[in-house]
């Protein structure tokens, strides 16, 4: 399993990458038809297309809980009980937010099918994409959001509140002076 997810994670980070070296691809392009040939209006289109599909899949596949920013004073502060119960509060929230908002949402990300870009084409059709496409991204990181927080709450019920960054420090120190003190 680990293996397995390892896996998806290095795929979900190259697919990342390739799509922040398409964006600045295109923006080299587009500084080179500026300034040597006719600009082309559509270089910044397909640039605001591929942010929005590196944010929203980055922020499903890539990012783990832990790089997120977080305003956690009274969290840290809190005893163990304390931590675990507003973690599994705010796991459930988010996984109740993000599946009562899906259908909603997934209806105006339907609708969009009838707008289409101003400039960019599909290159295999010629033709102009639907907007649809375009934001169908935010569909998929509802749902990984939603079941990345629904596994998060299993394992909350299992283990306890995730640890805290002083506890993953003194934790790493414990096991360094234990190698240390195995090793002499």
């Amino acid at each position: 399993m680990k293996t397995t997810i390892r896996w998806f994670s290095r795929l979900a980070e190259a697919i990342a990458g390739g799509l922040l070296a398409a964006i600045f691809l295109t923006f080299l392009l587009q500084i080179i038809l500026r300034y040597f040939f006719t600009p082309a209006g559509w270089t910044l289109e397909l640039i605001g297309i591929l942010w929005v599909w590196v944010i929203f899949f980055s922020c499903a596949f890539v990012v783990r809980e832990r790089d997120h920013v977080k305003f956690d004073i009274v969290y840290l502060s809190a005893p163990r009980r304390a931590r675990q119960i507003m973690s599994l509060i705010a796991a459930a929230a988010i996984v109740i937010g993000m599946l009562y908002t899906f259908l909603p949402t997934w209806d105006y990300i339907d609708w969009m099918k009838i707008r289409k870009t101003s400039t960019v084409r599909n290159p295999f059709t010629g033709n102009k994409i639907p907007l649809r496409d375009v934001f169908s991204i935010y569909a998929v990181f509802m749902l990984a959001v939603a079941a990345r927080y629904a596994w998060m709450f299993v394992d909350i019920l299992r283990n306890g509140p995730p640890k805290t960054e002083l506890e993953m420090v003194v934790e790493e120190a414990d096991e360094h002076v234990a190698t240390d003190g195995n090793a002499s």
